[in-house]
């Protein structure tokens, strides 16, 4: 898994490439704590090249955004391929999140 961080048009986005599973959780889970501790509320995560997330991974998503709840903040998700999809569709968590199809799309709304 790489993360590259970007800022945009008063986003911070996160774009996370390769699996969010077991072995990456943690990995991704420090990205976006840094991100929030360095006071960066608005955060966009984009899936563009995401192959596969795992239900920790869907874990590691939903503390993030109960830490931006708490703290103002917004996030949002964009980019996802039908695989990824389907696994945040099957677990309801499509219902949680705000899911936007382009990165672009995402950060204009935040």
């Amino acid at each position: 898994m790489q993360i590259d961080i970007t800022e945009d048009k008063g986003a911070t986005v996160l774009a996370i490439s390769g699996h969010l599973d077991t072995k990456t959780a943690k990995q991704a889970e420090d990205a976006l704590n840094e991100v929030i501790n360095a006071g960066k509320l608005k955060l966009v995560v984009d899936f563009a090249q995401l192959e596969y997330i795992s239900s920790v991974g869907l874990r590691v998503l939903l503390a993030t955004m109960k830490k931006l709840k708490k703290a103002s903040g917004k996030l949002h998700l964009s980019g996802m391929n039908p695989t990824v999809k389907e696994v945040f569709d099957i677990s309801g968590f499509s219902n949680i999140f705000t899911i936007f199809g382009t990165r672009a799309e995402a950060v204009a709304a935040i």
